[in-house]
């Protein structure tokens, strides 16, 4: 479960949860074995500091998803300042054997004209950015690597950790990161047995396009720990906690 201390109020109406960029919204989905959560939560509710989060509960899983604004902490001696930047925290918590998952963050598929998107991962870091003459957008996430060493910080099974060698032959792999068209991506989890959780982050960070510092990409790095652990230093005063869910 996501920030089970942090003081928050249930919303009465659901809206589909999503990033608003400069590029469109950043939409999330959820497909278990063949089912598609509906895009509107079970559950929605309001947190500090204009964070949501919305909850799912299906027959083998609760799902979780948190939208939160991001500081990367960026050395402002090395990176340029960011326009925006806004993070996600994406938990499945199984209770029933799982064989297939995926979670996708997706820009739309149509883009403003005069804009490209690509793939813009490096080591540890599947990213995509979308780049027209005004700004840049990166979007990033986990990478296969990221996963396996996720298991080793209790963010996903720790039986995954033992998986890396399938990180580097995909030739027999059923899990992984597929970008699509380059406007966002989707992970396919390897599979989940009952009691086990996995928590994934998406970082969406933009910034002028005439800045050459790569700040965007450096920007979408974190770990959902380092995410969830900027929530929970902030105050909360004013959140309704008699409220909490």
């Amino acid at each position: 479960m996501l920030l089970p201390t942090v003081p928050r109020v249930r919303l009465r109406s659901a809206v589909a949860p999503s990033v608003d960029t400069p590029f469109g919204p950043l939409a999330f989905a959820t497909t278990i074995g063949s089912t598609v959560l509906p895009p509107l939560p079970d559950e929605q509710f309001q947190l500090t500091g204009d964070r949501m989060l919305a909850r799912w509960t299906t027959p083998g899983a609760s799902v979780e998803l948190l939208l939160t604004p991001y500081d990367p902490e960026l050395d402002p001696e090395t990176w340029g300042p960011l326009t925006g930047c806004r993070a996600a925290v994406w938990r499945i918590d199984a209770t029933a054997p799982l064989g297939r998952v995926r979670f996708s963050a997706e820009l739309p598929a149509r883009l403003p004209e005069g804009a490209d998107a690509g793939w813009d991962g490096v080591q540890a870091l599947a990213a995509v950015t979308v780049e027209d003459g005004t700004t840049r957008l990166t979007v990033g996430g986990n990478d296969e690597e990221a996963i396996c060493c996720a298991a080793l910080k209790g963010e996903a099974p720790g039986r995954w950790a033992a998986l890396m060698d399938e990180v580097y032959d995909r030739s027999f792999s059923t899990w992984g990161v597929d970008f699509g068209r380059h406007h966002g991506m989707t992970w396919t989890l390897p599979p989940l047995e009952a009691g086990d959780h996995c928590e994934l982050p998406v970082v969406a960070a933009w910034a002028p396009a005439a800045d050459e510092s790569a700040n965007t990409l450096y920007a979408v790095m974190p770990s959902p720990t380092v995410v969830l652990r900027q929530v929970t230093a902030e105050p909360v005063e004013g959140a309704d906690a008699s409220n909490a869910g």
